[in-house]
């Protein structure tokens, strides 16, 4: 009855039903386009183009777009280009001043590192383009199909697929400005949500045809697994560790007014998703580089098997790095130390100024810690589970990105959706408790 009457609140909330009818719209209209082949290509050649990427990286990169990937669809590059881009934006404005200049203008400057970004990405579109139709070619070839690139095919179509993920990059702008929000997230979580059902339905088959018996069983068990990874996905992103702040007492007249104490929510995974967004965009640029090709052996080999030994370390290695990165560049306790003293507040125990300050970097080092550790164990599941038995598309659910950004933009959405909701004075959809999403980072 709790969840039916929610559903009526939503309902009855005019603009949140506006946004999610767009919101659902273009979703639509995108998930069309991923099924809109490229011109000239017969789409009843691209098995070999499925089967190439069913495995490593590629299946990674299938996900995100959707299927679009192995569909050689319009929109085949999908949007990581421009999370690409987006990274490589942030991690200047880290090192260079006068993109540190543009960050600290307010909206202005927000406008223009926007605008670079999409230069930056039509960059990475014009080389990953030419790539993508090379690799494409030669699948089409193995397959037993003719296909012929002359040069300006291969132009016209790096246009047609540069254009494609720009179309994505002004959806998810206008899921932002007039849909439920989190615009380019959400097309990523539809991309992943998309290949669920069927890596569930391949993976409860060939248990079912398993000959040593026992195989609902097992299946069972992956599912109760599953479900305590997303619990823990769900902790990781929500965790939140408390540090109490009093605030100086106030007189009025003859009346004197107690101290009211409060806390500094310091999150365990302060960064959210991001560090393994930026080391999974990093992992890609050897295939990048490669041509797509996995015939790649020595070390270039390794970095694109997802499930090596040396991939995994690597990536574990650089999701905890990234973790510390972004956490000192997103959680600044100078100036949160500075916010208090402003605002007559301290920490009990601890004199205001530089010691507020090492107290409160203390905490987020040992904090950051384990929630590093916690996201790099996560990001590597996919691998663990495959080693178990799992088939790979379903073990690719079981952590890494996919399962991060899921959890991380439902609870997002939840989020926007209880505010409307509690702005109009419901309930929200949980009673008794907040809803918290990622804690920074646009994806």
């Amino acid at each position: 009855m709790g969840f039916t009457q929610t559903i009526k609140d939503i309902w009855s909330v005019e603009d949140l039903r506006k946004r999610i009818g767009i919101t659902l719209l273009l979703v639509t209209i995108y998930r069309f386009g991923c099924y809109v082949v490229l011109p000239g290509i017969n789409p009843d050649d691209l098995m070999a183009l499925k089967n190439f990427t069913s495995d490593g990286l590629m299946q990674l990169l299938d996900m995100f777009s959707g299927g679009a990937f192995s569909q050689a669809s319009i929109f085949a590059l999908g949007i990581m280009p421009y999370i690409t881009a987006s990274i490589v934006i942030q991690l200047l404005g880290m090192v260079l001043p006068s993109f540190q200049k543009m960050q600290r203008e307010g909206e202005s400057g927000r406008m223009k590192l926007n605008q670079y970004t999409r230069y930056l990405t039509v960059l990475i579109l014009l080389v990953q383009g030419p790539a993508y139709l090379m690799n494409l070619r030669y699948q089409v070839t193995a397959a037993g199909g003719n296909v012929e690139f002359s040069f300006w095919t291969i132009l016209f179509m790096t246009i047609v697929l540069a254009a494609g993920s720009m179309f994505i990059m002004w959806l998810g702008e206008r899921i932002d400005q007039k849909g439920v929000g989190n615009g380019i997230s959400f097309i990523i979580l539809i991309g992943i949500i998309a290949r669920l059902p069927e890596a569930f339905f391949q993976e409860f088959t060939s248990r079912l045809l398993n000959s040593t018996g026992g195989g609902l069983v097992i299946f069972l068990v992956e599912i109760v697994i599953l479900l305590a990874v997303i619990a823990g996905a769900v902790l990781l992103v929500q965790g939140v560790r408390k540090v109490p702040v009093q605030y100086a007492k106030k007189i009025v007249g003859n009346k004197q007014y107690g101290g009211v104490r409060q806390y500094i929510p310091l999150k365990v995974n302060a960064a959210g998703v991001m560090p393994i967004i930026f080391a999974q965009a990093i992992m890609f640029i050897p295939i990048t580089l490669v041509g797509y090709s996995t015939t790649q052996t020595g070390f270039w080999g390794a970095l694109t098997d997802m499930y090596g030994w040396t991939y995994n370390i690597v990536y574990f290695l650089m999701i905890v790095a990234f973790t510390y990165f972004y956490t000192a560049i997103t959680v600044r306790p100078a100036q949160m130390a500075e916010d208090m003293k402003r605002n007559n507040g301290f920490i009990p125990g601890v004199k205001p100024g530089k010691p507020t300050v090492d107290y409160l970097d203390s905490i987020m080092s040992r904090i950051t810690l384990p929630g590093s550790l916690f996201l790099g164990i996560v990001a590597v599941m996919p691998a663990i589970a495959y080693v178990f038995g799992l088939n790979r598309s379903f073990a690719s659910f079981f952590g890494g990105t996919s399962l991060l950004i899921m959890v991380g933009v439902i609870l997002d959405t939840l989020r926007i959706v209880e505010g409307h909701l509690l702005m109009r004075h419901y309930d929200g959809l949980m009673k008794g408790t907040r809803i918290q999403g990622r804690a920074s980072g646009p994806y």
